[in-house]
């Protein structure tokens, strides 16, 4: 069994679909087909469930994608580890990054960048949920995600900050008068939050029922980007972990107040819990212990 077979196998699995994963494999779809088959024949079990498309994996092929995709990232890391031996780390790092903390990474990965020059970087805007899913499969080496909402598992975690949040409105209303809005209040005005599928959203759900109310947005996003936005028409309100601050400047129109009680959920970095580490993981890991890192994440999020 080669590892050429091995990658036709996970391109199938991250594909969906025998002529994509031949395309994303560089190679015929009768090949790829062909290099399936020799593994099948190889174990003696039937891996793929075909038919005039990809129908999924027998339980027999989920185990053996499984170990395919272990096999495949421990042989990265191994060239990894050896090329970095000889002329320093390089290879492609793969981050999955919540939106909601996309606005502080770079100080993480341009740490990683300045010591590590012969590697790349790609960054990829994902669910908490996906991040788990990147993880597990090996298609990310590691994850800025929530540490303390929901369950995450089979991970290494190392806590980076917490976020708190602030009640974003338009100027001019009895707010400007408060010092603080409770939930229930920020529950009256008319809302635009992230959609349901990001954790949050479900994280102000949480605490919004914690209030003794339920929410029903007027606007809805899954892009935090476009939240902001959206803003500046002045047209809605919308709760933001308060690193978002930082990001918005000048808030000319705007009205920002602490939300009461006072929540805090931890962000943090995330790597498969596994030995040896990957050797972009544990580079990874490595800058975000540093102090100097901590110290510009404690800045920027010190509003």
């Amino acid at each position: 069994m080669l590892l050429r077979q091995l990658q036709y196998l996970t391109a199938l699995a991250r594909e969906r679909h025998f002529a994509r994963a031949a395309a994303a494999s560089n190679v015929t779809q009768p090949t790829l087909s062909a290099g399936i088959k020799q593994i099948e024949d190889t174990l003696g079990v039937l891996i793929v469930e075909r038919g005039h498309r990809f129908v999924g994996f027998t339980p027999e092929g989920e185990r053996v994608l499984a170990w395919a995709q272990r096999v495949l990232a421990d042989y990265s890391g191994l060239t990894q580890e050896l090329s970095g031996l000889k002329e320093g780390l390089n290879g492609r790092l793969k981050i999955g990054v919540i939106p909601v903390a996309l606005p502080l990474v770079h100080w993480l990965t341009e740490a990683f960048a300045a010591a590590h020059p012969k590697t790349t970087i790609e960054v990829l805007s994902l669910t908490s949920v996906e991040i788990q899913r990147g993880i597990d499969a090996f298609e990310l080496d590691a994850g800025v995600t929530y540490l303390d909402n929901e369950p995450l598992a089979r991970v290494r975690t190392l806590k980076l900050y917490e976020e708190r949040y602030v009640l974003v409105t338009p100027s001019g209303g009895a707010i400007d008068t408060k010092k603080k809005v409770t939930w229930a209040e920020a529950a009256d005005l008319p809302l635009a939050l992230l959609t349901a599928d990001m954790q949050n959203r479900r994280i102000l759900d949480m605490h919004f029922r914690e209030a003794g109310v339920t929410v029903s947005p007027v606007f809805e996003t899954n892009s935090p980007f476009a939240l902001l936005q959206h803003l500046t028409t002045t047209r809605w309100s919308t709760v933001l972990p308060h690193p978002y601050l930082a990001v918005m400047g000048t808030l000319d129109g705007l009205t920002t107040r602490p939300l009461e009680p006072e929540a805090r959920h931890e962000v943090g970095l995330v790597v498969a819990e596994r030995e040896p580490l990957q050797p972009l993981a544990k580079a990874l890991l490595a800058e975000a212990r540093k102090p100097e890192i901590r110290l510009k994440l404690e800045r920027d999020i010190a509003h």
